[in-house]
């Protein structure tokens, strides 16, 4: 049996069930048994249909028996009917329609009856679209209320609105245009059919479907939209249970909630707004019919493509609405309404921050997904400072590659030869082609800020080796690729990014400027900018570009913190009733395992070192934390918090744990110095911690949350975490000492900020991390450089602390804060709750010198010191290191013995019975006696190295460095 024949009867029983027994529809046929009642169903359909076909007045016979005569008389090939017989189909007719008996008959009803069940198998269930709200586009605003971006799944860009909400006029228009008897058939019309056949007899250029509107949503939302047979038998029997299921008003809710009206709007509330501008509710009659109009064909019909196309569709609706009596006569070809520009809101910025406003809305109570409805969402977003970051992330990444020698040029971005070749075909424009398709150019990394540029030319002329690319404002300027190979590599039309560097001097020449490639680094990175008092995250980037990576590094990743940590140990020292000028050894120490054993091995000792190697002897806390000693770091656990290293150890873990910096410690030594992972975030909100003295804010990026104009959630911006274990004194005094690592310490290269951020660089072993976390009394900035290491632990290189690579990103995002955020000033002094219990004094920041000479100094600067119960300074200078200590303990130079032979001393701690001989070696080549302490070669290195103490430069050094200034 022919196997279009056999599709055409399979449809035509689906059509016979649904339109002579639409309540007692079967999907399944026995292929023996109920041949007989397929034949009468046909015969019951077909004899259906005859009566449609005399209500429109048509002649069905006349029909059949022109087309046997003549098939040309009916129009070209017929594509609906190609490789049918036109005998076996006349031949079915009689069979079916006029109860002839045939001999021969080409119908095997049980291949149709096959075909029938295999086509119908797995129905959806219409009964879910009870009550059903159709995915939906949330709008995103930024901080100050504007439009930033649109979230919604594929072919999903909707706003719903209720059927009561949408006008009588534009549900009349859609019912005109697509389903005159749509109030009166139960799902499938078989006048509409009837209409649609003819046509296509007669015009078989543009297929016309003859569907329902019932028809309609059942192939959007359940059957799909293949053009095959299966899917229009599916289409029928479908069309027909949702009219059982569902009322004709919950019909039409659907259908115009879900139907693609064309410049990306699904839906008729989305249409409205794409096309005029307002509401589905303010729609006058002529913008109803013009969207009603677009269902047939929404590309075909659309006015930005076909306006004439566009207005007779419009005639037509119209004059639809005026035979049903939806509206008034009025003027026959009405012009097109006015219609707004078609703008998508595409960001270029903001990606990263985006997928955390999706995920932290699904943590709000009621909402499961920003796509499962129409929400408006205010974020916590500056759209220019989160641009600003990126920016300075980007560049600061690349740099680090290029001064590091580390770039590799992989290719171009993309190539436009073909789009060029186009443009310069259609001469179009006043641009040259090249301009023209760089400006339509989509770049692969869309949220990458540096600029695209072509490859105009590259080889060798008169004027020796040249290589010319073109800027998107028609300039065209020379390129430096930083090596040959590159340069070889690079073809005409190529498309990569650049960096344009401006002639400098009063007399700026346009021409004189100059282009430097920009590689995609392999090094990643993350910034985070966090509001101090209200914890609202105004910009946060979680990679180099979420394109190539959607992980964001910000709120996604545990990374090693370094020295960034220590504070939290300085914090618990504080709390102890420390001070700034308390006195700590920076001398080596030796840690055994924690709770001890009967036979520890060497290896299980844990003896920390500086960066660097070396000791400093006695020092202040202040200097410590300056300048991150590891030693006096470690020294201060042992002895400045609690009786015992394990118990200054569970001190410090139980602040960390208060901060939210972690939900629970590893009891290990090297905690301290950052040895246990954490989220940028968290770290972020531990800095804003200390500006607010003490009071923890909530970091989030969701300001408010609105669907259909009520609000449904709303941050609160007063709530914090207070950290109550340890007063507001404390956390001054500890962001004191935080400015001095600007004034003195490891990040002194940055000094002329000193006045206005405080903050602490941090690099992990092996420099697998390097940081950088600083604030000023509106923000904290947080800044971590390093790379994934999914395929093995690759580091920064030697040298490569966050002193060198994080700290120089800090600045120009701080510009950036000042520009868009708030204002650049001073670093407030203590809050009237702090200042209560601390007095100022001028000390010297070496010896932590409180006498009269030391404040006479230059060097001397204002320490605030807690006050004793009398209102005196509280002395602690001393509670660490004794007086005899301070000068008599081993400060990294030789002794002499009573005779005055010089002799190398090894410190000796009586508290656990070491000796450090037993775990240091002397080495040749230190400034200390010709000594270094290091580890022998069988114990394991030391977990941590810190931040500056090398003096070793990068391989390269770009003398014009984005950043301006190394960091030592």
């Amino acid at each position: 049996m022919n196997i279009i024949l056999v599709k055409v009867l399979a449809t035509a029983l689906a059509f016979s069930q649904a339109t002579t027994r639409p309540d007692a529809i079967k999907a399944e046929f026995d292929p023996i048994r109920d041949k007989t009642e397929v034949a009468e169903l046909l015969r019951a359909g077909c004899l259906h249909m005859r009566k449609s076909f005399d209500i429109e007045q048509i002649n069905l016979d006349d029909l059949i028996a022109t087309a046997m005569d003549d098939k040309d008389a009916l129009g070209e090939e017929i594509k609906v009917l190609k490789g049918l017989s036109f005998s076996d189909l006349h031949t079915v007719y009689r069979e079916f329609c006029k109860g002839e008996a045939v001999e021969q008959s080409p119908v095997d009803l049980t291949e149709v009856i096959s075909f029938y069940n295999q086509a119908l198998k797995d129905l959806p269930d219409v009964g879910r679209l009870k009550e059903l709200k159709l995915p939906g586009m949330s709008l995103i605003l930024d901080g100050k209320g504007e439009p930033f971006s649109e979230v919604f799944t594929p072919e999903n860009r909707r706003i719903w609105v209720s059927i009561a909400d949408i006008p009588e006029t534009v549900r009349n228009a859609f019912i005109a245009a697509e389903d005159k008897r749509f109030l009166q058939h139960r799902g499938i019309d078989e006048r509409g059919l009837v209409r649609a056949f003819i046509g296509n007899l007669a015009q078989p250029g543009r297929p016309q479907g003859g569907s329902t509107i019932t028809q309609q949503l059942a192939k959007t939302i359940l059957v799909g939209n293949d053009v095959t047979y299966e899917r229009k038998l599916r289409e029928i029997i479908v069309a027909s249970q949702l009219e059982r299921s569902l009322s004709k008003n919950e019909i039409l809710e659907l259908y115009l909630n879900s139907i693609y009206l064309g410049r990306g709007a699904w839906g008729v509330e989305m249409a409205a707004r794409g096309y005029f501008g307002k509401s589905v509710g303010a729609l006058t009659p002529v913008e109803s019919a013009f969207i009603a109009g677009l269902a047939k064909g929404p590309n075909y019909f659309s006015p930005d493509r076909n306006a004439g196309r566009a207005r007779d569709r419009l005639a037509y609706v119209l004059a639809r609405m005026r035979e049903d009596g939806a509206i008034e006569a009025g003027e026959t070809r009405p012009p097109l309404p006015p219609f707004v520009a078609y703008e998508r809101l595409r960001p270029d910025t903001g990606y990263h921050f985006l997928d955390h406003v999706s995920r932290e809305a699904r943590s709000i109570g009621g909402i499961s997904g920003l796509t499962d409805a129409s929400y408006v969402v205010r974020s916590t977003l500056n759209p220019d400072l989160q641009r600003a970051t990126e920016a300075v992330l980007q560049e600061g990444l690349a740099r680090y590659e290029l001064n590091t020698g580390r770039f590799k040029f992989e290719g171009a971005e993309t190539n436009i030869a073909e789009a060029i070749a186009a443009m310069t075909d259609e001469q179009r424009g006043d641009d040259p082609a090249w301009l023209a398709a760089l400006k339509n150019v989509r770049m692969p990394l869309y949220d990458v800020q540096w600029q695209p540029a072509v490859v105009l030319e590259n080889g060798r002329t008169k004027r020796g080796d040249v290589l010319t690319v073109g800027l998107m404002d028609g300039r065209t300027v020379a390129l430096n690729p930083w090596n040959a190979a590159t340069r070889r590599s690079l073809k005409v039309n190529d498309v990569v990014y650049v960096r344009v560097r401006e002639a400098s001097g009063k007399q700026k020449n346009p021409q004189a400027a100059r282009a430097e490639l920009r590689v995609r680094p392999s090094v990643q990175g993350a910034a985070v900018v966090l509001e101090n008092k209200t914890g609202r995250i105004l910009a946060m980037t979680g990679g180099f570009s979420y394109p190539e990576s959607q992980l964001n590094r910000a709120v996604q990743s545990l990374r090693q913190p370094g020295s960034t940590l220590k504070p939290v140990t300085y914090l618990a020292a504080l709390k102890n009733g420390l001070q700034p000028n308390t006195l700590v050894m920076d001398s080596p120490i030796v840690f055994p395992p924690i709770g001890g054993g009967p036979n520890p091995r060497p290896k299980d000792y844990w003896a920390p070192r500086n960066a660097g190697g070396g000791s400093g002897g006695a020092v202040t806390l202040r200097r410590a934390l300056e300048d991150s000693r590891n030693l006096a770091t470690a020294q201060l656990m042992a002895y400045g918090i609690e009786n015992s290293p394990e118990q200054g150890l569970d001190r410090i873990c139980e602040l960390a744990i208060e901060a939210q910096l972690y939900r629970e410690c590893s009891r290990f030594y090297p905690f301290i110095l950052g040895a246990q992972p954490l989220r940028l975030i968290d770290l972020a909100a531990f800095y804003a911690a200390i500006a607010n003295e003490g009071a923890r804010p909530v970091p989030h990026v969701i300001d408010s949350i609105e669907r259909q104009g009520r609000l449904i959630y709303k941050a609160d911006h007063n709530a914090v975490n207070w950290i109550g274990s340890v007063d507001r004194a404390a956390f001054f005094q500890l962001k004191s000492m935080l400015q001095g690592v600007f004034t003195r310490g490891t990040a002194r290269s940055a000094r002329h900020l000193a006045t206005y951020a405080a903050g602490k660089t941090g690099t992990t072993d092996n420099e697998l991390d390097a940081w950088f976390v600083g604030f000023t009394n509106e923000v904290t900035v947080a800044i971590w450089v390093g790379y994934d290491n999914a395929k093995g632990r690759r580091t920064l290189g030697r040298g490569q602390t966050g002193g060198r690579v994080a700290l120089p990103m800090f600045e120009p995002i701080l510009e950036a804060v000042w520009r868009t955020h708030a204002p650049k000033t001073a670093l407030s002094g203590p809050s009237p709750d702090a200042a209560r219990q601390l007095v100022a004094v001028r000390i010297d920041p070496d010896t932590g010198d409180i006498d009269q000479a030391a404040g006479q100094r230059a060097a001397a600067g204002v320490e605030y010191l807690r006050r004793d119960p009398v209102g005196g300074v509280s002395d602690t200078r001393y509670r660490i290191v004794s007086r005899s200590d301070q000068f008599d303990y081993y400060r990294g130079g030789d002794g002499f013995e009573e005779d005055g032979s010089r002799v190398q001393r090894w410190p000796y701690d009586s508290r656990y019975g070491l000796d450090f001989r037993d775990f240091f070696q002397p080495r040749s080549g230190f400034n200390s006696g010709g000594y270094y302490y290091g580890p022998r070669p069988q114990q394991r290195r030391p977990e941590f190295s810190d931040d500056d103490y090398y003096r070793r430069a990068p391989r390269r050094v770009d003398p014009d460095y984005f950043f301006g200034r190394r960091a030592y």
